[in-house]
């Protein structure tokens, strides 16, 4: 069985599924890209088990085919290749695949499709649709402060609740939050769900950044998008998320407003002399002045800094993970920002100074204990 594609669309369609796949998977097959060919159009799946990937493709074919081959060898082929098209010969009976183009020919062994894993479907699924844009902002704002910790299952991935007329992300990993909700975005049902890390940033990888709607299906095993020719299913994290509303503070009196960009810089130059594996730096806020400092007595390194502020509450010491901190200012869009605090033993909150039309952001840090000087 032959088939034709052009080089360069082939390969711009594999790096869409490739992050799928892993360097260690658990059965050998799925080292593999499915080739899988019905009536001239070319759909290609990759997948660990919990996530799968597939994009489609029209080619010059006269039969259809099913055949599993290797994703490695198949990649760093296409990207030392000039823009041209490409001739696949597949023998199902000995299992291989001769790919020739205009100078030479590869010949790979393959496997039988009907060995590779087979794609889950989404059965008795709830839809919505959410713009492309919407949704790759929406990860950007939440995946990073989720845990890392296996043993926490359930903070690993990103909360996902469905209203009737918005849609709320939230993620944490017990030492910082973030809830991004969107008010444009209307589901029409209340559901929640556990969308697993790995998924969403294979998904944010292959997001347009437009308005492209985006199709969302879901039951309690999985969830489905379709983004154009390219679809992800992946399974969700079965597990309760905590009740994160219980942590974020309701009265703040005490509020800090500053530039954004400014504020961060000074973070960063100031943590550098922070202890290397607690990060702690000190915020000291007074009248309109912030200072912001940090050492390391293992090596008597200190730094402080003073930045012009408008506060309003009363004068406060109170420490902060600078790691943390960092990233959530570099995960915030606003030119200016207020951190509410109450107590020096209680979560601060950063918002931006204006919200975004249709947009609710929303990132709480927990403070640490700070030790004498």
């Amino acid at each position: 069985m032959k088939f034709i594609v052009n080089s360069s669309v082939l390969l711009r369609h594999l790096s869409f599924i490739d992050g799928v796949v892993v360097a260690k998977p658990i059965i050998p097959i799925l080292n593999n890209f499915l080739f899988d060919i019905k009536d001239g159009v070319l759909t290609i799946h990759s997948t660990d088990l919990e996530t799968t990937m597939s994009t489609s493709i029209k080619v010059d074919a006269k039969e259809d085919v099913s055949i599993a081959i290797p994703s490695k060898t198949t990649l760093e082929l296409l990207k030392t290749l000039s823009d041209q098209p490409l001739a696949f010969s597949i023998n199902e009976e000995k299992g291989s695949v001769e790919i020739k183009y205009e100078s030479g020919r590869f010949k790979l062994t393959a496997q039988k499709g009907d060995e590779f894993p087979k794609t889950p479907e989404v059965e008795g699924a709830s839809t919505f649709e959410i713009g492309a844009k919407i949704l790759q902002k929406a990860i950007n704002k939440s995946v990073f402060a989720t845990s890392s910790d296996e043993l926490r299952l359930n903070l690993t991935g990103v909360y996902l609740q469905l209203f009737k007329n918005n849609i709320t992300f939230v993620a944490t990993d017990a030492n910082r939050l973030v809830r991004f909700t969107r008010n444009d975005v209307q589901p029409g049902t209340e559901e929640s769900l556990i969308l697993p890390k790995k998924a969403l940033n294979l998904l944010k990888s292959c997001l347009p950044n437009d308005d492209t709607q985006v199709k969302v299906h879901f039951n309690r095993q999985n969830a489905f998008f379709q983004i154009g020719d390219v679809s992800l299913i992946c399974r969700l994290i079965d597990e309760k998320y905590p009740d994160y509303r219980a942590v974020i503070p309701t009265e703040n009196p005490n509020k800090l407003t500053i530039e954004r960009g400014e504020f961060l810089m000074a973070v960063k130059r100031v943590s550098i002399t922070s202890n290397k594996t607690t990060h702690q730096i000190r915020l000291k806020l007074a009248g309109s002045e912030l200072t912001i400092s940090a050492e390391d007595i293992d090596f008597e390194n200190e730094s402080q800094e003073k930045l012009a502020c408008s506060y309003a509450g009363e004068d406060m010491e109170i420490g902060f993970n600078s790691k943390y901190l960092l990233e959530m200012l570099n995960n915030m869009d606003a030119a200016t920002i207020v951190l509410e605090l109450s107590q020096p033993n209680r979560a601060g909150v950063i918002v931006p100074a204006n919200q975004e039309a249709d947009e609710d952001v929303l990132m709480l840090i927990m403070p640490m204990m700070l030790n004498s000087y």
